[in-house]
């Protein structure tokens, strides 16, 4: 029986688990917390990634190392993200684990029509910068014969996540509970989102395919569609009224800037939603036969997961957190 080792049991984490879990992969989920999914195949163990000689140890007989963590905010990529990069890539080289790394578009920065695979990593922002260099260190030792690595770019997140950890679902919580949206950018360009299970799948597929090693890989997606239409259809599967969406005007944005961390890391990924934001993944469908989950499947989702936490919430029941602890 194969054996893979999972940093993070956020969203992704939690999703690719269970999904090899149920295909017979024995799984260790690796977080400071402890944390992750209850599964008969699927070990939970409290370690710190970023302690190579751990996590060698740990993944010592694993198939496959992912990386499926997520720093909790964007304020502490920079000081998170390169020590645990580091240390993901020593356990993989001293353990001949295939190095599965789950990403993200950033890398690409502002990108004119769809965004593919053959395009430049050129961000302007740190955070895509961040990304950018992560990607470019793993494919340097993988060239030099010393690991082997692949990963997987996806849009923002949808689905049954918790916490809320993406824009989308800021959004559909939003066309839960008010009669207006406020959007941080133009509601009307259309965004890819993609669905989390979708993600998984994806990762597990590059894992263990030679084909796809060396390469950064998009996640297959449904097609792209504006904040206004999503939280249209959001509302509707909620049974709410149609709320309104307003942009929040952007000198307003700016002035709080300098009051907020968050909000600053936010401005620097506006382009994303000020212009069509189009992701495509069809050489993956094409080599792997991945195809994106029908929308309807995803708003369902996402709208379940949602008002499942609400109703949580007011029983003051404790979900399973999206983030990687």
């Amino acid at each position: 029986m194969s054996f893979h080792v999972i940093v993070g049991a956020g969203a992704l984490g939690t999703s690719l688990a269970l999904q090899l879990a149920e295909r017979g992969t024995e799984v260790r989920i690796i977080t400071r917390s402890g944390g992750g999914p209850e599964h008969p195949s699927v070990e939970r163990v409290r370690a710190d990634a970023t302690d190579a000689a751990e996590l060698i140890r740990l993944t010592r007989g694993a198939a496959v190392l992912y990386n499926c963590a997520n720093p909790p905010s964007y304020e502490m990529w920079e000081r998170l993200w390169p020590p645990l990069a580091a240390s993901l890539l020593e356990a993989a080289e001293r353990t001949g684990a295939v190095l599965a790394i789950g990403g993200n578009l950033y890398g690409y920065g502002p990108v004119q029509g769809p965004i593919h695979r053959d395009l430049p990593l050129a961000a302007t922002d740190h955070k895509g910068r961040l990304r950018a260099r992560m990607w470019a260190d793993a494919l340097a030792r993988h060239e030099a014969g010393a690991v082997r690595v692949t990963e997987v770019r996806a849009s923002d997140y949808m689905g049954a996540m918790n916490p809320m950890n993406s824009y989308p679902e800021f959004y559909a919580d939003q066309a839960r509970t008010r009669r207006r949206v406020f959007t941080f950018a133009d509601p009307d360009q259309v965004h890819s989102v993609t669905y989390v299970p979708d993600v998984a799948r994806t990762l597990a597929a590059v894992a263990t395919d030679e084909r796809a090693w060396g390469l950064g890989w998009h996640v297959p997606s449904p097609r792209a569609r504006t904040v206004r239409e999503t939280v249209a259809d959001l509302a509707r599967e909620f049974g709410a009224d149609h709320p309104s969406v307003s942009k929040i005007p952007r000198p307003l944005l700016r002035a709080a800037f300098p009051f907020s961390p968050f909000l600053r890391e936010v401005g620097e990924l506006l382009y994303q939603w000020d212009a069509p934001y189009v992701i495509d993944a069809d050489v993956t469908t094409e080599t792997f036969g991945i195809e994106a989950t029908p929308w309807e499947e995803v708003v369902r989702a996402t709208a379940a997961g949602l008002t499942s936490r609400a109703r949580a919430a007011r029983s003051g029941g404790v979900g399973t957190s999206a983030r990687s602890s």
